[in-house]
């Protein structure tokens, strides 16, 4: 599916995502390597072993980052001008290897801008493991063309 043009976002609409992806621990591996982010949290079995969590937890950058590329088809993709903002972000619960994730999208607000070409769109993006946990949760905003302009 294309992404929307700024009058297709509905405000209060939500977006139940197709796009599902089993975390894997190679893609934690690569995210906190192309990040150089070692934090042993990630990476270290054993001293992740000894921490609340008992086992490795995914980077969640890498789950907020997998969350956009997730949402992108059905809402931006080949509209977007750009991504303005990413606030209010929660990570409620770990993400470990071999969780799948889902999302939803709910836009929140949209204005258009001052010269009329584009729109600003704020979403609302809610991240969930296999067991309906929320696992993140977080707002984007982001700048869109107009299907008119």
């Amino acid at each position: 599916m294309a992404g929307l043009y700024y009058e297709a976002f509905t405000e209060g609409e939500t977006i139940e995502h197709d796009r599902r992806r089993t975390v894997s621990e190679s893609d934690n591996q690569r995210f906190c390597d192309l990040t150089m982010n070692q934090q042993p949290l990630h990476l270290d079995a054993d001293f992740a072993a000894e921490t609340t969590f008992g086992e490795r937890v995914v980077n969640g950058l890498y789950t907020m980052s997998l969350a956009v590329g997730l949402t992108i088809p059905d809402t931006t993709d080949g509209t977007i001008v750009a991504n303005l903002a990413y606030d209010a972000v929660e990570h409620p619960a770990p993400v470990f290897h071999g969780d799948t994730l889902r999302a939803e999208t709910t836009v929140l607000d949209k204005r258009p801008t001052s010269d009329g070409d584009r729109g600003v769109v704020t979403m609302q993006v809610d991240v969930y493991n296999g067991e309906d946990t929320l696992v993140c949760a977080f707002e984007r905003t982001a700048l869109v063309e107009r299907a008119e302009a």
